[in-house]
């Protein structure tokens, strides 16, 4: 097993409601590990490379509204 961490700017998180939707949308998803958002739009993300991957994460998170911001 190979943990990788990231951390990605997000749109769409407005409030403490918000970060509680982002987390229900990824609870279950297999080979995360952990995801913590801060209001500020920054999700950190801990997963199992060997089960899943960045992508996969970002498509459950673009699906439930939050879409990555390109940090420039």
């Amino acid at each position: 097993m190979a943990v990788q961490r990231d951390t990605v700017q997000v749109s769409g998180i407005r409030c403490e409601r918000c970060v509680n939707r982002l987390a229900g949308a990824l609870t279950g998803h297999d080979g995360l590990e952990s995801a913590n958002a801060n209001l500020m739009g920054q999700v950190m993300l801990s997963w199992d490379d060997e089960k899943t991957s960045r992508e996969s994460l970002l498509e459950q998170m673009a699906q439930a509204g939050f879409r990555e911001i390109a940090v420039v």
